[in-house]
């Protein structure tokens, strides 16, 4: 048989959509309010820090405060997750961000809450939130039989979430209170926990060694460096995180109101948005024999988003990058996770997950504080355009590593036997 009928030769048994399983649909659903109240909180948080009096740097220190925990303890969070189970992890994990929530709203309504007492709330919250997401990875596996198409649904729930999280929480701030807003987060994440919690039948079984935290750590560690292509991946990723990333969203945004207003920027950010939804739902058809190479390829469609605003392009030519941007972007997240969740074993993939999270992001908010100042040495353009140009030449360095070049779709029998684990 040749190379060219096996990458051509479609899976022997067609998977059932994801809409089938009353799993994936408790998930789904689980994530989608989830979702929905991360994107609120940005809104809310900013709004409430600011009506306490305490100026825009105190947003950035409750921002700094919320993800502080997450690059520090998300590691711990793989673990725990592979220890316990993702599903208790994550239920967990939402019940003590539904109280974090209430306690923010609480403080709120006294019109006497200080800004330490934000910065405590939201590192609680952050610290369930790197409990939360290294389990997320492991879930999709257990809940699908069709990983790929599972990937792409979440991946357009989290587009539209991002959408209409931050006008939902306009609206209550504006018609309620921003106390309100914060009920209506906890609201969320509550819904969410209980959500996952009819999971806790899923046919998996919690490690029961007695092996310390280190060692599982290490665990971790050796199955994500022993992958060339995971460890591959990440490592361009953290230099994209610091160089794209990081400058790309304040400085974009920054330039793209100067251009063409506040609701100019709003429709663009909007397109970026639908061409999110679209790379979600090109994810669920295209089954690419080299799922990482597509996905590459497709994310260069990103170097438009800071290559637009540094060149001054037209509102019309602006909207249509952001679309092609965002649809590059979200169908490389979906040729990612499900190559990533079909290549590492269920027993470590929350803990390869952690690892993947915490390269992923630790270094973007390095990049976002060193925005502002290089941008006032060479201008935001300039900076923006070398942003561009990084990011074609990151691109170029992935697909030139012959691990990423060769990974295929999900090994011969994985489907099968996925298949089988979900049905149990």
């Amino acid at each position: 048989m040749t190379m060219d009928e096996v990458t051509v030769r479609p899976e022997r048994v067609p998977l059932p959509s994801p809409w089938r399983s009353s799993r994936f649909r408790l998930f789904f659903t689980a994530r989608s309010t989830s979702l929905l109240a991360d994107g609120m909180l940005m809104v809310s948080l900013t709004t409430a820090v600011l009506g306490a009096g305490y100026g825009a740097s105190g947003v950035g220190y409750a921002l700094a405060a919320w993800m502080a925990p997450i690059v520090l303890l998300v590691l711990f969070g793989g673990v725990l997750a592979d220890r316990f189970t993702p599903q208790v992890m994550m239920v967990g994990a939402d019940a003590v961000r539904m109280v974090a929530m209430l306690a923010l709203a609480a403080l709120l309504a006294t019109d006497h809450v200080r800004l330490w007492q934000i910065m405590a709330l939201l590192a609680l919250s952050g610290a369930a939130t790197a409990m939360f997401q290294p389990g997320l990875a492991s879930m999709v596996p257990r809940v699908a039989q069709d990983i790929q198409r599972a990937n792409a649904l979440l991946r357009i729930s989290e587009a539209i979430c991002t959408l209409l999280g931050p006008g939902v929480a306009g609206l209550l701030v504006a018609y309620w209170d921003v106390a309100g807003s914060f009920v209506v987060i906890a609201a969320f994440y509550a819904l969410s926990a209980l959500g996952l919690t009819p999971l806790r039948a899923l046919g998996t079984t919690r490690d029961e060694s007695d092996e310390p935290m280190s060692r599982r750590l290490v665990t971790g560690w050796h199955e994500f460096r022993s992958r060339s292509w995971l460890w591959g991946v990440i490592a361009v990723w953290s230099v994209y995180g610091l160089f794209v990333f990081g400058p790309a969203l304040p400085l974009g945004a920054a330039l793209l109101t100067e251009q063409h207003g506040a609701s100019g920027y709003g429709w663009i950010a909007s397109a970026d948005g639908a061409g999110t939804i679209v790379g979600g739902l090109l994810g669920m058809r295209v089954r690419p024999a080299r799922p990482l190479v597509a996905g590459a390829f497709a994310m260069f469609f990103f170097s438009l988003n800071p290559l637009a605003p540094a060149l001054g392009w037209s509102f019309t030519l602006t909207a249509l990058t952001g679309v092609l941007a965002g649809c590059g972007f979200a169908f490389w997240g979906v040729m990612w996770a499900t190559s990533v969740q079909s290549h590492i074993p269920l027993a470590v993939l929350s803990r390869v997950s952690a690892y993947d999270v915490a390269g992923s992001i630790m270094v973007i908010p390095l990049g976002r504080a060193l925005a502002g100042p290089a941008a006032e040495s060479f201008g935001a353009d300039r900076v923006l355009l070398f942003s561009s140009a990084v990011g074609v030449l990151l691109l170029a360095l992935m697909l030139a590593i012959p691990a990423i070049r060769a990974l295929t779709r999900t090994p011969e029998g994985a489907v099968e036997a996925a298949a089988k684990d979900v049905a149990r």
